[in-house]
């Protein structure tokens, strides 16, 4: 199997699956971002002093360890927000694994701060978009991500919005619609 198959086809799962709002989307960017920098933080001094035999048991024992504390302390932060992350929090682990075993982190760090900022903006925007369009608010329940400030969000329609857009199959539409666009954005017009 291709390993950027691979690698992006892990990056779906919490894609489609946690941004059904604005506040998981960015609950669930936060804390993948905080794991995988972690990660190589720790991982980077142990890769020249580990046997390539032991290195990908210490990744997986590292990563799952990280996400484990991770999800720990988002169910001490609120509860709420990390009952919506479910398993996608999970999925952090192995990513990071995948992202280890792929030289992820022996690309500059220009690119993988690149990497991982464009997929923030994609999940962010997912969410905000799937929120918009499939409750009709902006910003609900983003206090459970915030913490103490009861903030109830925009309330932009009274009777919701399109149910599906917040499921995964409108996810899915949503974002090969998203793609449709920016493939049509960039394609160069011809000229007679």
């Amino acid at each position: 199997m291709n390993k950027v198959t691979l690698q992006n086809s892990l990056m779906l799962t919490p894609l489609i699956g946690a941004t059904g709002s604005l506040m998981s989307a960015l609950g669930l960017f936060l804390m993948f971002a905080l794991v995988i920098a972690i990660h190589d933080a720790v991982m980077s001094p142990l890769r020249t002093r580990l046997a390539p035999w032991a290195r990908l048991p210490a990744s997986v024992l590292l990563a799952a360890t990280l996400t484990s504390c991770a999800e720990l302390a988002g169910q001490s932060w609120s509860l709420q927000w990390q009952q919506h992350l479910g398993l996608y929090a999970g999925l952090i682990a192995l990513q990071c694994v995948v992202l280890d075993s792929n030289g992820f982190y022996h690309s500059p760090w220009r690119d993988r701060l690149r990497l991982c900022g464009l997929f923030g903006v994609l999940m962010v925007s997912l969410g905000l978009l799937r929120e918009l369009i499939g409750n009709g608010t902006l910003g609900a329940h983003l206090s459970w991500l915030i913490g103490g400030v009861d903030w109830p969000g925009l309330i932009l329609t009274a009777d919701g919005g399109l149910r599906l857009a917040t499921l995964a199959p409108g996810g899915f539409i949503l974002l090969g619609l998203l793609i449709a666009a920016k493939q049509a954005w960039s394609r160069p017009t011809p000229t007679n």
